[in-house]
């Protein structure tokens, strides 16, 4: 995925939408390529999903993809690299949609409501997201565990936690702030809570609401 730092468009202080185009180019947009290059990228993904559907993350090599897609594992090792590479890459779609969601979408996570109400608005969607690909997202975690904090994904996400919480708390150190309230939806951790904690979501929602409240 890309690990250029995301132009984010929104302001500390205003709520005012920016265009969505702005702020997608940072998860996973490549150069724009060639119509065939296009294609067998495509092709890759759409092996590598199936695969995901059918056998589920953890099954998912370079090899069986290569085969999968008709596509020669040299190929798909220069356009991926690895595993990890690819299972991110297999999340950027959805991870488009949910930022639309939040930086143009309906308020309260979209634009339009007070900083708290975004706030809580996008950790509850947080939790759901990680909830609903949490397989894909543990495995890409575990191929390799410090991908997500340089993803344009993540990067995108902590700007927009971090400029609620300085329109929420000004004067604080909203940047680090951000990194630590996020912490809690890394893969391994919500994999812990839900699967072997059998945590339902909105318990999960409850106790991250009342975590940053703690001392307020």
């Amino acid at each position: 995925m890309s690990t250029e730092n995301p132009q984010s468009g929104e302001r500390s202080g205003s709520s005012a939408a920016v265009p969505v185009l702005s702020l997608l180019p940072t998860v996973d947009a490549p150069a724009p390529e060639r119509a065939d290059a296009a294609r067998n990228r495509r092709r890759i993904l759409d092996a590598a999903a199936r695969i995901v559907a059918e056998e589920g993350p953890d099954a998912v090599t370079m090899n069986q993809v290569a085969h999968a897609s008709g596509i020669g594992v040299g190929t798909v090792y220069r356009r991926f690299g690895d595993v990890s590479q690819l299972l991110w890459a297999l999340l950027d779609e959805r991870e488009r949609r949910f930022q639309e969601a939040y930086m143009s979408g309906p308020p309260p996570l979209g634009p339009g409501a007070p900083a708290a109400e975004r706030l809580d608005a996008f950790l509850d969607a947080l939790v759901d997201r990680v909830a609903a690909q949490r397989a894909l997202l543990l495995a890409a975690h575990s191929a390799a565990p410090r991908a997500r904090y340089h993803s344009g994904a993540y990067r995108v996400m902590h700007t927009h936690m971090a400029l609620l919480i300085g329109q929420l708390r000004p004067g604080s150190d909203s940047t680090l702030l951000a990194h630590l309230a996020l912490a809690p939806f890394s893969p391994d951790v919500m994999h812990h809570l839900t699967v072997e904690q059998e945590l339902p979501a909105d318990r999960l929602k409850a106790g991250v609401r009342e975590l940053l409240a703690l001392r307020s």
